[in-house]
């Protein structure tokens, strides 16, 4: 059995529910444990554009906390991710190790910071992954989006191509589900501007739901609860917004893959999605 420290950040436990329960099963499946990191808070990247310092300081303190455990620490939210990593990167800082030791923490270990969905394909690997499929989703056509923080900035990372991003789609195919490529990949979801210009960011999300829309998607798999926020609980908005009618159900990455390995639609928590998947569900043979 694979161990790691599961950092849960803000947003999954308040507005991702469905993303949390569905991981914690899909983990079950594959023999991971997933070990809750004690007093846990914030990642800090909500506040990084207006102190990033203070923002890094209070990843570190995460990153202090998660290093008693001695485990590698797996995320299911981008920004986390970014935040985590580069303070596991800055702590090697002479200024910025001051600053923290001035707030009376000491040094931690060295931790590897990881998404969920590389560990799933680094550690666990697509052929150990596809044995355990139980229903393929060949009915399915489905849109990847990335998010911006899952494999950016490289210079954190080195996984993926940032250019050019394989695999969360090779992920989604191993479920039997087909990707449907397309140009705007990579652009963000809006989230990063919605506290600051609510339009500009719907405007943002509405460029890709309306794709999705347009080439009959089944549904467009997040890995990430701020991109989810704007797919899913911002949906109402731009369709608002822009006079259009999306009903485009968005799933987190585990929910897919935890249909694909036969769990049932309470297991994923597809109660918690907020535009329910019935036609998805139908088109597997789920039911509504």
């Amino acid at each position: 059995m694979k161990k790691y420290a599961l950092f849960l950040g803000c947003t999954v436990p308040v507005r991702a529910q469905h993303y949390e329960l569905s991981a914690r099963n899909v983990a079950k499946e594959l023999n991971i444990e997933l070990a809750d990191i004690p007093k846990a808070s914030c990642c800090g990247f909500p506040m990084k554009a207006v102190d990033a310092e203070t923002a890094l300081l209070i990843a570190a303190r995460n990153i202090g906390i998660a290093s008693e455990m001695n485990l590698t620490v797996v995320t299911l939210c981008n920004s986390c991710t970014a935040m985590l990593s580069d303070a596991q990167k800055q702590l090697h800082n002479d200024h910025f190790h001051r600053k923290f030791k001035a707030l009376g923490f000491s040094y931690p270990h060295d931790v590897t910071v990881k998404h969920f969905v590389r560990v799933l394909y680094e550690d666990i690997g697509l052929d150990t992954i596809k044995k355990k499929v139980k229903q393929p989703l060949q009915a399915l056509n489905v849109i990847a989006h990335y998010g911006c923080h899952y494999m950016r900035p490289s210079s954190l990372y080195g996984f993926d191509n940032p250019e050019v991003p394989h695999t969360l789609d090779e992920l989604v195919r191993v479920t039997g589900a087909q990707t449907i490529d397309y140009y705007d990949k990579k652009m963000c979801c809006g989230g990063s501007v919605l506290g600051i210009d609510e339009k500009l960011a719907v405007t943002m999300a509405n460029h890709k739901l309306a794709f999705a829309k347009e080439t009959g998607a089944d549904a467009l798999i997040s890995i990430c609860p701020f991109c989810t926020v704007m797919y899913e609980d911002n949906q109402r908005k731009a369709e608002a917004q822009f006079e259009k009618e999306y009903n485009i159900p968005v799933l987190y990455y585990p929910q897919l893959l935890g249909l694909s390995f036969g769990l049932d639609k309470n297991a994923v928590g597809l109660r918690f999605n907020r535009v329910r998947p019935n036609e998805l569900l139908e088109k597997i043979g789920g039911g509504a």
